[in-house]
């Protein structure tokens, strides 16, 4: 059963969908979820929320605060530790729910979204274990190596003349979310990201646009979720690392990983950051479920 929420997130409205499992007892486990850069709950976290529910949890999918059905401005902005506090918000929402087992919360991430529960692991201990899927570690070396080096200080000039512009009162600029062209100006500047969006958006979700605003970008560059990494123990962590992923790319989290503590598991899969949600998504998807199942209940 799956019916859309509403959740005050000090300043925002955070919409989405709760999902129940058919056949429940008195009180149940639930799951946390949001998608990662940019992306909306249609692009396939109904797939992921229904394989849980059908394990007897009750789920919360929600878009992130300036996207999709969620209100907020400006829009189209990606401020990442905003988006870790309303993962908070929503936590303090669904433990309040009525039959929900307020002791017993996972959460889910991918992308972008896979580094805010690596934050979500270390700092909430209301949080009972975890799943981190293709996961954006280190905001700083992942746009090095989507970002030319010589093409690097030109990108720097833009967000300071971006900064001074907004002081003096002139809108957010924006840019492209991707680009068919590899090397035109885009968030994520890769052909399969092109490929998936483009493709996604069309087939599932015309709530997505093309485009964010250059502070995202900005804000993407200071962000350190893997810092956070040694800290989650003993929270149980699974991390799904795509090893073929070049977008949130594959050595940085594989790097990660071996620097978390026990409880931990890894899953490999065997293409690249976008596989997680198609081709490899019974993969993905069952084994975050079955984590999940261990874990809380």
């Amino acid at each position: 059963m799956r019916r859309d929420i509403e959740i005050n997130a000090e300043g925002a409205t955070l919409r989405g969908w709760l999902y129940l499992p058919d056949r429940a007892p008195a009180t149940v486990p639930a799951v946390v979820m949001a998608h990662g850069f940019s992306a909306v709950k249609e692009m396939y976290l109904d797939r992921y929320a229904e394989v849980f529910a059908a394990a007897g949890l009750a789920v919360v999918v929600f878009d992130n605060r300036n996207f999709g059905a969620s209100s907020g401005e400006p829009r189209y902005e990606i401020d990442p530790w905003q988006q870790v506090r309303d993962y908070r918000h929503v936590i303090t929402w669904v433990r309040q729910q009525p039959g929900i087992d307020r002791d017993r919360i996972g959460v889910w991430g991918s992308s972008y979204s896979g580094g805010h529960v690596l934050v979500l692991g270390a700092i909430d201990r209301r949080i009972k274990c975890l799943v981190s899927q293709v996961p954006l570690v280190s905001g700083s070396r992942n746009l090095k190596r989507l970002v030319r080096a010589d093409m690097f200080a030109a990108l720097r000039e833009q967000f300071d003349a971006d900064r001074e512009a907004r002081f003096n009162g002139a809108p957010p600029t924006m840019i492209p979310v991707v680009s068919e062209d590899p090397l035109g100006p885009a968030a994520l500047p890769t052909a399969d990201s092109w490929s998936w969006f483009t493709e996604t958006g069309r087939a599932r979700a015309h709530a997505w646009h093309n485009q964010v605003t250059l502070r995202t970008v900005e804000m993407l560059s200071e962000y350190e979720p893997g810092s956070y990494i040694d800290r989650i123990s003993p929270t149980p962590l699974l991390m799904i690392i795509a090893d073929g992923d070049h977008l949130a790319v594959a050595d940085e989290a594989f790097a990660a990983y071996n620097r978390a503590l026990e409880p931990k598991r890894l899953l490999v899969l065997r293409g690249g950051h976008f596989d997680a949600y198609i081709r490899d998504f019974a993969a993905s998807s069952n084994a975050a479920r079955d984590w999940f199942a261990t874990h809380l209940r």
